[in-house]
């Protein structure tokens, strides 16, 4: 996977997270239409209510306002999970449409799980990007690690890529992450992307939590190696997360404009294109717009830079007026490069 994301073509992850809504036939479906619309992994989440919180209803695990306003943390993460029974099996079929699988894994044992089934890299979401622990033993088993960076100061996302050369593991991606459900577009901070890749000395990424391809675009296009998007079959069919999710026309139409915004942003490159070649004809050169006789003296009357371009260019104008034409140019013929030489050498 990681030699994937490195070979300069953008790397698109699907992210099913809680949009199974509860049935593995959903997970599987998105599993292979994420495939028809050009992912090259689908991701899901590795963790139990129990592993993530507490069962516990005082105020400290109440959520209050956004999209998951009123929850208790315990009863979003039981609505939003992926049974671990599930994963195996979404693996195999990730396996049989060609792509890649990928989880995210939220403790230790959520980490064991996986290397059971045969993960064959970790992502780390923004939120438990302080948790340095969990990440060195995911980089610990030395897969690559793909490290959410949302809300991470500077010194945060240092700690955390440390963490993983701190057990040898060197296969590290971040991804410029708003961690907002769904994110602004002026929250994005995406400048931050090539900032990143220099200050980090890493590839970077976009976990992109806004609506539509604007935010993937332009990631793209500053150098993001990776995009992820929340995937779901329809918006319809709700979850906790299908709400700012990418139905997957969206996301083929998605991964086309990022595509093509790759393409667009390929550079420094000032060699002329086949076609652009085709229109240097149409450039300005000088032409004879009156009749010269052999003798008459070349002005700006006579002569005048005009469309086509099979003249010389107009930049050799002050070198033709007040010569004595050594020939006879008919209106409509182009000044050649035989014309100046013929004058310079007067």
């Amino acid at each position: 996977m990681f030699e994937k994301i490195n070979c300069g073509l953008p790397y698109f992850i699907a992210e099913i997270s809680a949009n199974h809504a509860g049935k593995l036939e959903n997970a599987l479906e998105i599993v292979r239409r994420s495939a028809a619309a050009g992912a090259n992994c689908v991701k899901i989440q590795t963790y139990t209510a129990d592993t993530l919180t507490i069962d516990c209803g005082n105020e400290h695990f109440m959520i209050d306002g956004g999209l998951w306003d009123g929850y208790r943390l315990y009863d979003l993460y039981q609505d939003a999970g992926t049974p671990w029974e599930w994963q195996a099996r979404i693996k195999e079929e990730c396996k049989r449409c060609g792509v890649d699988f990928l989880s995210t894994p939220f403790d230790d044992t959520a980490v064991d799980f996986l290397e059971r089934i045969g993960c064959e890299a970790y992502k780390i979401a923004s939120f438990e990007l302080v948790d340095i622990p969990l990440i060195e033993y995911a980089a610990s088993k030395g897969k690559p690690m793909i490290l959410s960076c949302g809300m991470g100061s500077p010194e945060e996302i240092q700690d955390a890529v440390d963490s993983c050369r701190r057990v040898g593991n060197s296969q590290i991606v971040l991804l410029k992450c708003c961690s907002e459900y769904p994110a602004d577009w002026a929250d994005m901070h995406l400048g931050n992307i090539p900032d990143m890749k220099r200050r980090f000395g890493v590839d970077v990424g976009l976990s992109d939590h806004s609506m539509g391809s604007m935010g993937a675009v332009v990631g793209a296009a500053l150098g993001a190696c990776v995009i992820e998007k929340h995937v779901c079959l329809s918006r319809d069919i709700k979850s906790p997360d299908s709400a700012f999710s990418m139905e997957l026309d969206e996301f083929a139409q998605m991964v086309q404009d990022v595509q093509n915004a790759k393409l667009i942003a390929r550079g420094p490159d000032y060699a002329l294109s086949e076609k652009e070649k085709n229109s240097l004809v149409f450039r300005r050169s000088l032409f004879a717009v009156k009749d010269i006789a052999i003798g008459e003296e070349l002005t700006a009357q006579n002569i005048r830079s005009i469309r086509p371009g099979q003249g010389i260019a107009p930049k050799y104008m002050p070198a033709l007026v007040g010569k004595k034409s050594k020939r006879a140019i008919q209106r409509g013929e182009p000044i050649t490069r035989e014309i100046l030489e013929e004058l310079r050498n007067f």
